[in-house]
């Protein structure tokens, strides 16, 4: 397709347009955490590396990031296993239901989170406070697992469909059996898939604060539930925008990874 001149002038000032939309508010956010004025007056009068240096010091935060982190891999070891079992079971067997079963995976990343967190804590309330055991961090990774299980699920059912069964059934053929096969063939093929779904899996559990509202317990404090809190107390306000700050410089990595890997997996 050729455009005209004008045509691409228009597409690249919306595409900047686009980009200052969205970047523009984070570059604010990295400038602030340097900003000496403690009410973040603009421009800034000064930058100063001190707020840096109390959130290295505050003991909330650290905790916060350490709660979160065990949140994410807790929930990102379940949707590799579960999100990799479905995606198999979809793509490579015929049964009734299927397509439905494709749905009802694919569904909660979809629903409001507010309606998955009402949901999860009834279902808590229903079936895990007779056995004894009340919301915590445990009820934060089912609650986080049922929406990263989509992602792994997708980069795995995808990836599923564009290799096909002709290298696993030459493999069967030279004398390999189905571990054997699954061991030197099908993991090695699926693994920049498993790792791009993981990678997406932990972001989005770190970053999740709605579900994580009605299923977090007494005492569990993830850090966006943490950011949330101290958002408008002043005193800590300088400490926040060091912590987002450093979310968005680390947000890059797993997606920027995420995408090389996908994009590595499509190339082959």
């Amino acid at each position: 397709m050729i455009l005209s001149r004008s045509t691409r002038l228009a597409l690249r000032t919306v595409l900047l347009l686009g980009f200052a939309f969205i970047y523009v508010p984070l570059a604010l956010v990295l400038l602030n955490s340097f900003n000496a004025d403690r009410a973040f007056s603009w421009p800034p009068g000064g930058l100063t590396m001190k707020w840096w240096s109390l959130a290295a010091d505050n003991e909330g935060a650290k905790q916060a990031v350490w709660t979160s982190v065990k949140a994410g891999l807790g929930a990102t070891a379940i949707a590799l296993v579960l999100g990799t079992m479905i995606a198999f079971a979809v793509q490579r067997y015929r049964f009734f239901g299927r397509d439905t079963v494709s749905l009802l995976v694919v569904l909660p990343i979809a629903l409001p989170g507010i309606v998955t967190g009402i949901a999860l804590s009834n279902a808590f309330q229903i079936v895990l406070k007779p056995l004894g055991i009340g919301l915590g961090l445990f009820t934060v990774i089912v609650g986080h697992a049922t929406f990263c299980v989509v992602t792994v699920y997708n980069n795995v059912l995808a990836r599923l469909r564009r290799q096909g069964t002709r290298v696993e059934e030459a493999s069967a053929d030279l004398g390999a059996d189905a571990f054997q096969t699954f061991r030197y063939v099908t993991f090695p093929l699926l693994r920049p898939a498993l790792l791009a779904g993981g990678l997406l899996a932990f972001a989005l559990s770190f970053d999740e604060i709605i579900v994580t509202t009605f299923t977090a317990g007494p005492g569990v404090t993830t850090l966006p539930i943490w950011i949330f809190n101290n958002l408008f107390r002043p005193n800590q306000a300088p400490v926040i925008n060091v912590v987002a700050a450093v979310l968005v410089v680390a947000s890059v990595v797993p997606v920027y990874l995420a995408q090389r890997l996908s994009g590595g997996a499509d190339r082959k």
